[in-house]
């Protein structure tokens, strides 16, 4: 039941986030705490989804809809573990949130070690988020899709597992003072969610760092495979719980393909020159553009907008006219025109 309601929100939220909400509450008839559950799922999963689409918004592949769909999760590519892992640690976070909050049923802060002693000159008390509850409850949801035993189902469930780490990994531990005039003698500490960007940056970064895994294909079978499973768990029995692994290569993503969902990145806007840009910012006309054969082209809009309004009495406002020139940058064919007409014609994402 958990594989289904899971999935069928997941593909709802792609289509009609609306539908996707009066899907859950007629789908979720059972008790309250479950349809509390299935309301956290919905809305962690599409967390996930949002923090993916910032995290690769200047990549070649930048989380485009087609790879959240189940189409585009077939393949085991680098993306596609990132997907899962953000995907599990969305479901998670929103889960152990909303129990510290006090908004779902039996449960609450985690004060399982308030009054034992953390460290040198601190207490453990207050209340601290309930990730292991957060942890349990997204496994149930998010690994209940895995129901195959092939080499793909086990990565991804490594995948997942990967991106709840990564919740625990950026916790933060915080703390107040106590003593005569807040002297701070003896802390009282508790641990705390951090902002779900720190999470997307940590597993930005061990998306980086991935491992393909060596396997020995003559093991690897298609389908439901015991064989090939086991294969690939030999394959990552060396591999920390936290790190990314994937199977397949990537395809080409500066290319169109209509068979994967895939856009290529001509049409795709770039940014040249501008204050407090990010690396990824900085070097997006470099690889979305030149390392994919396309050149970067220049697009100036002028706008027109009311300005220095003043207030005449009574009861008058008078503005002025004030235009502005908007330059634009993106990648286009070498000896094609406009590179937004493209994307005009697409209609927008």
């Amino acid at each position: 039941m958990t594989h289904f309601v899971f999935w069928f929100l997941f593909v709802l939220l792609q289509t009609n986030p609306a539908r996707a909400w009066v899907a859950s509450n007629f789908l979720m008839t059972g008790s309250k705490a479950f349809l509390t559950y299935a309301r956290s799922v919905q809305v962690g999963t599409q967390t996930g989804i949002e923090e993916c689409k910032h995290q690769f918004a200047w990549d070649r592949w930048n989380c485009p809809d087609s790879a959240t769909q189940l189409r585009g999760l077939r393949r085991a590519t680098r993306e596609t573990s990132f997907v899962h892992a953000i995907s599990a640690a969305g479901v998670m976070y929103t889960l152990t949130r909303n129990c510290s909050l006090g908004d779902l049923e039996n449960c609450g802060c985690d004060v399982s070690n308030n009054g034992k002693i953390g460290g040198r000159g601190w207490l453990w008390g207050g209340c601290s988020d309930n990730v292991d509850f957060g942890e349990r409850i997204s496994k149930q949801y998010v690994d209940a899709q895995e129901t195959g035993q092939d080499s793909r189902a086990a990565v991804n469930l490594h995948n997942n597992a990967a991106g709840r780490q990564a919740v625990k990994a950026t916790m933060k531990r915080i703390c107040r003072c106590h003593g005569m005039s807040e002297s701070c003698s003896v802390q009282t500490c508790w641990t705390q969610l951090s902002d779900f960007r720190e999470i997307g940056n940590y597993l930005k970064t061990k998306y980086n760092q991935a491992r393909k895994l060596d396997v020995d294909k003559k093991h690897v079978k298609a389908g439901n495979s015991a064989d090939s499973r086991g294969a690939v768990v030999d394959a990552f029995s060396t591999t920390a719980e936290t790190e990314l692994i994937y199977l397949e290569d990537s395809p080409d993503y500066c290319r169109r393909n209509s068979s994967l969902g895939l856009l290529g990145t001509e049409g795709r806007e770039c940014l040249q020159q501008g204050h407090g840009l990010s690396q990824g910012e900085r070097r997006s006309c470099r690889r979305l553009c030149h390392e994919c054969g396309l050149r970067v082209e220049e697009r100036r809009t002028e706008t027109v907008s009311s300005c220095n309004c003043r207030f005449h009495w009574c009861c008058k406002v008078k503005c002025e006219d004030c235009s502005q020139v908007l330059v634009k940058h993106g990648c286009a064919r070498r000896e094609d025109g406009p590179w937004f007409r493209r994307r005009l014609q697409q209609g927008p994402k």
